[in-house]
C-alpha cells in the first residue's frame, strides 16, 4: 500500500493548511460546519471497511472539525469523540501483530505510521479542545445566566470527565507498545512524545483537577507520563516542563509530588528527582523573591515531596542549600521542613553511622539558626518542625537543651505567632522528655549531688587501685617497637599533600602536651614529626634540650620517651595503650569490670544533669508564660493555658501558681479564653485518677483543696465561678459532694484545713445549685456554728459565707416580684450567731473579728427583723465590755449604766475589746445601711408595684364590663399616669431611707449613736491608742459610720483624711482609702474637693498603700465617680513602680480607660507636662517607659495628627531643656503619617530654635528616618526632604553662633503661660507629708438642688479638656485647699463649671 507522501506533526494546527514541501501531507479542504455529518459518517464506513488506515483518506473532516469546534453541535463532538476512541484503541490492538512481523514491507510501515500520527493527533486534539471548554465554562459558572444554561454546562462537563480518565487509560496502553519499529527502529521522534504528553499537562493545568472526585483522573495521568519517562526519553522534557508549570500554577505541586513519588518508587525513575531540585535549586534566589506565587508552587513541591519520599530528597538536598540565604521566606520554610521531614523519617534512631550521625546534627544546626530567622514566619516555622521532631522523639539528647533555651528565649518575640509555636515546642518538650515524670528541680538537685559525689569517688578509687598495676616504663616498652617504625618514616621519602599536616604550637609546654596526647591517640607517626619539628624550633628548651643522640632518630625517641613516661600515670590508667594486651589477663579483668561501672555511672550522671538542666529551663519558662495569660491574642493566652495544663501532669511546683494565675480569665468577655479556662480546670480536676468513684473523689477534694491554701479572696471567687459552671452542668459527681459533708461533719478523718476547704467547696457548689446548701441548713448550724465554733472561727466564718449563698442565688425573670428569701427571726441559725458572737467578743483571737462581719452580714441578709438581732448582740457585748471595765478599775457600777459612759474609762479596757467593740459597731452600721438601701428599698417597691398590679387589674376588668368598645384610649392614659407615678413613688422610696439614714440612725435615741463618741475618741488621739490594730480597726469603723449621714460625714471628713495622710501606720491608711473610694460613690460631692488627697496616696511610701490607692482610684475613675484631672499623671508614675503588683494595677487601668473614647488621648499633654516638670516630675528615663506604654493606645491617624501639632506647639511654653527633650521624645513615638508630616512642616518655627540641642535634634532624626522606611508618594518624599534639610540648617545654624542664636530667638515667654507656671504648682501632686494647715475642708460650690444633687451623683460625664489650652484658667479650679473659715456648709454638685461661677 503506497502512500506518496508523509504525515508531520504540526507546530500549530494552520501549518497542516500550508505547503510545507514535497512529500509532506496538507489539508485539501476545510469543510463547513454542515458537511461534517455526512463526512464523519462516510469516515465511519470506511473504519468499518479498512480499520485504522482509514484515516489516511478521511483525515480532512475531522481537521475541520477541530477548525469549528466552537461552532460544532455537542452532539457531532461526542460522535467524532467516540469515533477517535474506536479508531485508535483498534490501531493499538492492531499494532503488536504488526511491529511483530519482520516481513513488514517499507509501505505498510510508512502507512501504519502516518495513520498512528493522525489518529493521535486528532485524538488529542479533541481532548485539548473538549478540555479547554471544559475550563471555559467552570469559569462561566458563576456567571448569573439562567438555570438552564448553567445546568447544560454541568452536563456537558460531567460527560466529558467520565470519558477523560479511559482516553488516558488508551494512550498509556498504546505508549507501551514498541513503536520504534515504526520508525525504523530509531527513536521515536520527539514530536510524538510531546503530542502524547501534551494532554496530560493540559489536563494538569486545570484548578480542579485536586479534587477528590479527580483521582483516577490524576493516576491516569500519571502513568502516561511514567510510560513517556520510561520508554521514550521524555525526561528531560518533563523537569523543563513540571518547572514552568510549578511556577504558573500553584495547584499543580500537590499532584506532581504525588505523580514524582510514585515514579521514583514504582518506576525506578530517581533520577528525575534529583534533576527537577536540581532545577529549582539553580533558580536565582532574587528572581525567586520578585515572584511569589512561583515560589509557592516551589515550596510547596519541596515541602510534599521530602513528606513521601526523603530519602531520595536528601540525596539530592545540596543544591537547595543556597536558597536558605535567599530573600524568599517560603523558599526557606520548605528547605527546613524537607529537613525536618529527613529527620524524623531517614536520620531517626540510634543505629546510624558516622556520615549520617554528622548530617544529621548539620540540619539540626541550620534549624536552630533558623529558630532566629529575620522573618517571624520563618521563625514560626521552624518551631513547629522541631514540635514534630520533638513529637516523634527524632531529636537527640545532646540537642535537647540548646533547642529548649532556644524556646524560651523565643517567648520575648514580638510575634504573636512565634510566640504560640514556642510555646506548644515546649509543652511537647514535656510530654515527650526522656528523662522522667516528674521534673521537680529539688526533687532532681538531690539525686544528681548524690550520684556526682559517687562518681568522684569511683574515679579517685579507679586511680589508687590501677596506678601500680602498669608503669609508664612498662607502657613504653610495649609500644616502643610501633614508635620506632613510625619515626623510621619520617626518613623515607614524603608522600604528596602528607606535610604540614600539624603545626607546632607557641610555647614548648602546649607542644608537649600535644605531642603528648598523640601518643595517647595512638598516632605515633604524628608525635613523631611534631618532634621533629619541635626540635628544630625550640632548641636548647625542655623537654627538647635533653642529651643528643649520634642519630636523630634516637634523639626524637628519648624525647618522646620523656615525655611520655614523665606525664601522669592516673590518665593512662584511664586509657590504656593497645600494647597492654599483653599483660596478665587475671589483673585485667577486674580493671576491665571497674571501667565498665565507672561509664555507667558517668552515664546516670550526665542524664540526671541533662534532667536538672531541662528542669531548670522548664521553670524559667514558666514565669515568661505565666505572664502571657493576659495578652490580648486570644491564641497566646489559649497556648499559655494549655502549657500549664501539660505542666502540671509532670509534678513542677511552679505549675500551681500558674494554675492559680489563670483564674481570673474566668472573667474574660472573650468566650474562647472562658471556655480554655473551663477546659483546663475540667481536665486538671474533674478527671481524677483512681480504681472506684470513692477514690476518685478523694482524688478530686484533694486537688481542689491544695489551690485554697493560702488563696486570696479573689482566687476564692473565680474558683467559685468554675465549680458553680460545672454543678450547674452537673459535671460534679454526687460521690464528691458526699465526700464534702462527710470531712465537714467529721466522719471522714481529715485536718482542720481540709474541713475549712470542705465547708468553702459546699458554698462554691450552692452558688450553682442551691439545694445544696436548703437541703442540709440544720447540719451546717449544728455542726459548724455549735459551741465548739469559738474553737475555730476560720470554720464558722466559712459556714456563714456558704448560707449567705441562699440569699445571693439569682432569681428568673418570672419570679421577680416573689417575697425574697428570708428566716424567721426565732430561727435557731441566728440564735447560735447571736450566741457565738457575743461568747468570743471578750476572748482575745484574731479571727473573731472576720467571723463576726460574715455573722452580721448574714443575720441582715436572712434575718426577718435584722436590726433586732443585732441591736441585741450589741448590748450583750457593751454589757460584757462594762463588767470587764468595772472589773478593771474595781468598782461596782450600776448594771443599767448606759453605753456611752463606757470613753470615760475606757483606757482601762483590754485593747482587744475595744478593737472587737468599734469593729462590731461599724459592721452593724454598714450592714444597717446596706440593709435599707438595697432589701427595705427592693421591698418597698416590690409591694408597691404588686398594689399597682392589683389596682390596674381591677380597674380593666370593671372597664372591661362598663365599655368595652372605649377601651383602648383608658388604657394608654392610665399606663402613663401609672408610669408618672411609679416614676414618683421611687423618689418618694428613696426620700424616706434618705430620710432615716439621715435623721434616725445616728439620732441620740438610736443606739448607735452611744457608740459614736468612743471611735471619735479613738482616732482624735493616736498617741493614747497607739496599738496598730486598734487603730486600724477604729479608723475603717468611722468610714463605715460615715455611710450612714452625709451630714455626718462631712463633719468628719477633715478627720478622715488627715488620719489617711498623717497617720505612721499603713494599715489605717490602707483602711481609709478604701473608706473613702466607698464615701466618693455614696456622697460625691461632698469626698470630690478632696480628690487630691486621695491622689496624694499613690506616692505613699508603703507599697501596700500605693497598691490599694490604684485599685480604689482606678475603680472610681472608671466608673466617672471622680473628675478626671491632670493629677491622673500620678497613676501614670504606678507604671514605673518597683512593685510588680502596683505596675499591673496601672497598666490595667489605662488598659481600661483606652476603651473610653479618647479619654487617654485628651490626658496626654497634660501628663507629659507634669511628668515632665523638673520639680516634681520623674526620671527622664522613667518618663520614657511611661510614655511608652501611654502611646501604645494612640492608635487612630486623627489623634495622631493632633498630638502632633499640639506636641509642636507646646515646645513655644516649655521652659528647660529636659522639657525639650521629652517633647522631641514623645514626637518619635507617634508613627508619622503624611498629613502629620504637613503638621511638622507648618509648626517647624516652634521648635526650630531648640534644635540646636543634639537630643532633641536626634529625635527629630529618629522621626524622618521611620517616616523614610515606611515609604509613599514622590511628592511626600520631596517633602521629607525638605523638612530633612530644614532641620539639618537650624541645627547647623545653632551650633556655629550658639550665642547669637540665643540673643536672636530667645522670645519671652507669654504673659498668660508665665501665669499659668506660678499657679501650675498648687496643681502638682502632693509631698507625702503635708502641713496641718493643708488640712482644711475646701471652698464650697453653688447648688440649686443640694437635696437632689445629694440625693443621686449627676450622671453627666465631665468634659475631658488640655490644660494647656486653657489659658485662664482659674486658682480655684487648680487647687482645691482653701482657709478654714471657709469650710463648707452646703454640699455641692461636682458638675458645675468654674469659669461660669466666676462670671
Amino acid at each position: 500500500m503506497a502512500v506518496a507522501w508523509e504525515f508531520h506533526l504540526p507546530f500549530a494546527p494552520a501549518d497542516l493548511l500550508r505547503d510545507g514541501g514535497p512529500g509532506r501531507y496538507v489539508v485539501q479542504e476545510v469543510l463547513t460546519v454542515r458537511e461534517l455529518p455526512p463526512a464523519l459518517t462516510a469516515f465511519r464506513t470506511a473504519f468499518r471497511a479498512r480499520g485504522a488506515l482509514a484515516v489516511l483518506q478521511h483525515f480532512d473532516p475531522l481537521y475541520s472539525l477541530l477548525h469549528h469546534f466552537r461552532a460544532v453541535q455537542a452532539a457531532v463532538k461526542e460522535d467524532a469523540l467516540e469515533l477517535m476512541m474506536q479508531v485508535v484503541s483498534k490501531h493499538s490492538n492492531e499494532l503488536p501483530a504488526i511491529l511483530g512481523d519482520s516481513e513488514l514491507s517499507h509501505a505498510d510501515r510508512s502507512a501504519h505510521l502516518n495513520a498512528l500520527k493522525m489518529n493521535c493527533y486528532l485524538l488529542t486534539g479533541l481532548m485539548d479542545a473538549f478540555e479547554m471548554e471544559t475550563c471555559n465554562n467552570s469559569l462561566l459558572e458563576v456567571d448569573p445566566g439562567g438555570k438552564n444554561k448553567k445546568n447544560r454546562t454541568k452536563t456537558s462537563q460531567s460527560s466529558w470527565e467520565e470519558e477523560r480518565e479511559p482516553l488516558l487509560r488508551l494512550l498509556t496502553q498504546l505508549l507501551q507498545l514498541d513503536l520504534r519499529q515504526l520508525w525504523g527502529g530509531l527513536v521515536v521522534e520527539e514530536e510524538f512524545v510531546s503530542l502524547m504528553t501534551g494532554s496530560c499537562y493540559r489536563i494538569l493545568e486545570n484548578p480542579s483537577i485536586g479534587l477528590q472526585k479527580h483521582r483516577a483522573t490524576r493516576e491516569a495521568v500519571t502513568h502516561l507520563l511514567a510510560a513517556a519517562l520510561v520508554h521514550y526519553d521524555h525526561m528531560f522534557s518533563a523537569t523543563l516542563k513540571i518547572t514552568q508549570m510549578l511556577q504558573h500554577f500553584e495547584h499543580v505541586a500537590p499532584v506532581f509530588a504525588q505523580a514524582v513519588s510514585l515514579w521514583a518508587t514504582e518506576y525506578g525513575l530517581k533520577s528525575l528527582v534529583g534533576e527537577l531540585l536540581r532545577e529549582i535549586g539553580q533558580k536565582c534566589p532574587q528572581d525567586l523573591a520578585r515572584d511569589a506565587s512561583g515560589v509557592k508552587g516551589y515550596a510547596t513541591f519541596i515541602t510534599e515531596l521530602s513528606e513521601r519520599i526523603p530519602a531520595l530528597v536528601l540525596s539530592n538536598m545540596s543544591v537547595l542549600l543556597r536558597h536558605l540565604d535567599g530573600e524568599s521566606y517560603m523558599m526557606r520554610n520548605a528547605i527546613l521542613a524537607a529537613m525536618a521531614e529527613v529527620l524524623t523519617q531517614v536520620l531517626n534512631g540510634d543505629k546510624l553511622e558516622e556520615v549520617a550521625r554528622g548530617t544529621r546534627d548539620q540540619f539540626l544546626n541550620m534549624l536552630q539558626a533558623h529558630i532566629c530567622d529575620i522573618n517571624g514566619f520563618v521563625r514560626s516555622r521552624v518551631l513547629q518542625l522541631f514540635t514534630r521532631i520533638v513529637q516523634r522523639k527524632a531529636l537527640p539528647l545532646t540537642q535537647f537543651q540548646s533547642v529548649v533555651s532556644l524556646a524560651v528565649g523565643r517567648l520575648k518575640d514580638k510575634s504573636v505567632v512565634v510566640v504560640k509555636n514556642a510555646i506548644q515546642l515546649l509543652a511537647a518538650f514535656l510530654s515527650n522528655n526522656p528523662f522522667s515524670c516528674k521534673l521537680s528541680c529539688a526533687d532532681l538537685a538531690e539525686p544528681l549531688k548524690k550520684e556526682m559525689q559517687k562518681l568522684q569517688e569511683m574515679r579517685n578509687h579507679g586511680r589508687s587501685t590501677a596506678a601500680p598495676a602498669i608503669t609508664p616504663e612498662e607502657e613504653w616498652e610495649a609500644m616502643l617497637p610501633e614508635v620506632r617504625a613510625a619515626t623510621q618514616q619520617l626518613f623515607q621519602p614524603l608522600q604528596e599533600g602528607e606535610e604540614e599536616v600539624l603545626e607546632v604550637e607557641e610555647t614548648a609546654e602546649s607542644t608537649s602536651e600535644q605531642i603528648t596526647g598523640l601518643l595517647r591517640k595512638l598516632n605515633y607517626k604524628s608525635a613523631a614529626r611534631l618532634t621533629q619539628k619541635a626540635l628544630c624550633r625550640f632548641q636548647g628548651k625542655e623537654p627538647f634540650s635533653g642529651p643528643t643522640e649520634d642519630n636523630e632518630e634516637a634523639t626524637i625517641l628519648g624525647v618522646l620517651k620523656r615525655l611520655y613516661t614523665g606525664s601522669c600515670p592516673g590518665e593512662n590508667s584511664e586509657d590504656p595503650p593497645r600494647g597492654n594486651s599483653s599483660l596478665n589477663t587475671e589483673e585485667v579483668v577486674p580493671e576491665e569490670q571497674s571501667q565498665t561501672e565507672l561509664v555507667k555511672q558517668e552515664m546516670l550522671v550526665q542524664y540526671l544533669q541533662d534532667a536538672y538542666d531541662f528542669s531548670v529551663k522548664i521553670t524559667e519558662a514558666l514565669s515568661l508564660i505565666s505572664r502571657m495569660m493576659y495578652e490580648n491574642s486570644v491564641s497566646v493566652v489559649q497556648e499559655a493555658i494549655e502549657f500549664f495544663v501539660t505542666v502540671s501532669k509532670f509534678g513542677v511546683p511552679q505549675a500551681l501558681l500558674g494554675v492559680r494565675r489563670m483564674l481570673p480569665l474566668i472573667w474574660s468577655k472573650e468566650p474562647g479564653v472562658k471556655e480554655a479556662v473551663l477546659n483546663a480546670y475540667r481536665r486538671l480536676y474533674l478527671n481524677p485518677t483512681g480504681d472506684s468513684e470513692r477514690a476518685r473523689a478523694q482524688s478530686l477534694v484533694h486537688s481542689l483543696s491544695l489551690i485554697m491554701v493560702d488563696a486570696s479572696l479573689g482566687t476564692i471567687q473565680c474558683l467559685e465561678e468554675i465549680i458553680s459552671e460545672f454543678v450547674q452542668k452537673d459535671e460534679v459527681k454526687p460521690a464528691v459532694i458526699q465526700l464534702l459533708w462527710e470531712r465537714f461533719t467529721e466522719k471522714s478523718q481529715c485536718s482542720s484545713l481540709e474541713r475549712r476547704a470542705a465547708v468553702m467547696l459546699l458554698g462554691m457548689m450552692a452558688r450553682g445549685k442551691p439545694e445544696i446548701i436548703g437541703s442540709n441548713l440544720d447540719v451546717l448550724v449544728t455542726v459548724g456554728l455549735s459551741e465548739k465554733a469559738c474553737e475555730d472561727y476560720r470554720l464558722a466564718q466559712e459556714v456563714c459565707n456558704a448560707i449567705s449563698k441562699l440569699a445571693s442565688n439569682p432569681k428568673p425573670a418570672q419570679e421577680k416580684n416573689k417575697a425574697p428569701f428570708r428566716l424567721p427571726q426565732n430561727h435557731m441559725l441566728f440564735g447560735c450567731l447571736s450566741e457565738t458572737v457575743s461568747k468570743g467578743f471578750a476572748q482575745p483571737s484574731g479571727h473573731w473579728i472576720p467571723f463576726m462581719e460574715a455573722a452580721v452580714m448574714l443575720i441582715y441578709q436572712l434575718a426577718e427583723g435584722a436590726e433586732e438581732i443585732c441591736a441585741q448582740i450589741l448590748q450583750e457585748c457593751s454589757r460584757q465590755a462594762l463588767e470587764k471595765l468595772q472589773e478593771a478599775d474595781g468598782q461596782k457600777a450600776d448594771p443599767a449604766v448606759s453605753p456611752s459612759r463606757a470613753s470615760d474609762g475606757d483606757s482601762s479596757l483590754p485593747t482587744f475589746l475595744l478593737m472587737h467593740l468599734v469593729s462590731l459597731v461599724g459592721q452593724v452600721a454598714l450592714q444597717q445601711v446596706a440593709y435599707l438601701e438595697v432589701s427595705v428599698s427592693a421591698e418597698l417597691r416590690r409591694r408597691r408595684i404588686l398594689r399597682e398590679e392589683e389596682k390596674t387589674k381591677k380597674r380593666s376588668d370593671s372597664s372591661t364590663k362598663k365599655q368595652r368598645p372605649r377601651s383602648t384610649g383608658n388604657e394608654t392614659t392610665m399606663e402613663e399616669e401609672l408610669g408618672l407615678v411609679g416614676a414618683s413613688a421611687d423618689d418618694t422610696e428613696a426620700e424616706l431611707i434618705r430620710s432615716i439614714c439621715e435623721t434616725e440612725l445616728l439620732d441620740e435615741n438610736h443606739l448607735f449613736s452611744a457608740f459614736v463618741p468612743l471611735v471619735l475618741k479613738i482616732c482624735n488621739n493616736p498617741g493614747v491608742y497607739s496599738d496598730p490594730a486598734l487603730s486600724a480597726a477604729a479608723a475603717l469603723a468611722l468610714g463605715k459610720v460615715c455611710m450612714i449621714s452625709s451630714e455626718f460625714c462631712d463633719s468628719h471628713l477633715r478627720l478622715l483624711f488627715t488620719m489617711m495622710e498623717k497617720s505612721a501606720l499603713p494599715a489605717v491608711r490602707s483602711n481609709l482609702i478604701i473608706a473613702a473610694g466607698d464615701l466618693a460613690i455614696r456622697f460625691p460631692n461632698l469626698v470630690e474637693p478632696w480628690t487630691s488627697h486621695l491622689y496624694a496616696r499613690l506616692r505613699d511610701p508603703c507599697p501596700s498603700v500605693r497598691q490599694t490607692a490604684g485599685l480604689v482610684m482606678t475603680h472610681l475613675i472608671l466608673k466617672d465617680m471622680v473628675k478626671v484631672k491632670g493629677q491622673v499623671s500620678e497613676m501614670a508614675t504606678l507604671l514605673i513602680d518597683p512593685e510588680e503588683a502596683i505596675m499591673g494595677v496601672a497598666q490595667n487601668f489605662f488598659s481600661e480607660l483606652s476603651s473610653k473614647d479618647n479619654a487617654i488621648y485628651n490626658l496626654l499633654p497634660d501628663i507629659i507636662s507634669r511628668l515632665s516638670d523638673p520639680n516634681c516630675g520623674v526620671e527622664e528615663e522613667s518618663f520614657h517607659i511611661i510614655m511608652r506604654h501611654l502611646f501604645s493606645y494612640i492608635t487612630k491617624d486623627k489623634q495622631t495628627e493632633s498630638l502632633v501639632e499640639k506636641l509642636c506647639q507646646r515646645f513655644r511654653t516649655a521652659r528647660t531643656e529636659r522639657q525639650y527633650r521629652d517633647l522631641a521624645h514623645c514626637l518619635t513615638l507617634l508613627p508619622l503619617s503624611e498629613r502629620g508630616l504637613h503638621k511638622l512642616q507648618d509648626n517647624f518655627d516652634c521648635f526650630a530654635d531648640k534644635l540646636q540641642d543634639p537630643a532633641v535634634y536626634s529625635c527629630f532624626q529618629t522621626v524622618m528616618a521611620r517616616f523614610r522606611r515606611a515609604g509613599g508618594k514622590p511628592e511626600t518624599k520631596a517633602l521629607a526632604e525638605e523638612l530633612e534639610q530644614k532641620l539639618a540648617a537650624a541645627h547647623n545654624r545653632g551650633l556655629d553662633s550658639a550665642e547669637t542664636c540665643q540673643e536672636g530667638s530667645g522670645t519671652p515667654m507669654p504673659e498668660p503661660a508665665k501665669r499659668k507656671t506660678t499657679e501650675g504648682s498648687c496643681r502638682h501632686p502632693l509631698n507625702t507629708v503635708n502641713r496641718d494647715e493643708d488640712f482644711v475642708t475646701p471652698k464650697p460650690r453653688n447648688l440649686r438642688n443640694p437635696k437632689r444633687a445629694q440625693k443621686r451623683p449627676s450622671r453627666k460625664k465631665a468634659i475631658i479638656t488640655f490644660s494647656s489650652d486653657e489659658e485662664n484658667s482659674s486658682e480655684d479650679e487648680l487647687s482645691a485647699e482653701l482657709r478654714e473659715e471657709e469650710t463648707p456648709t452646703k454640699t455641692t454638685p461636682i458638675t458645675r463649671s468654674s469659669a461660669r461661677r466666676l462670671r
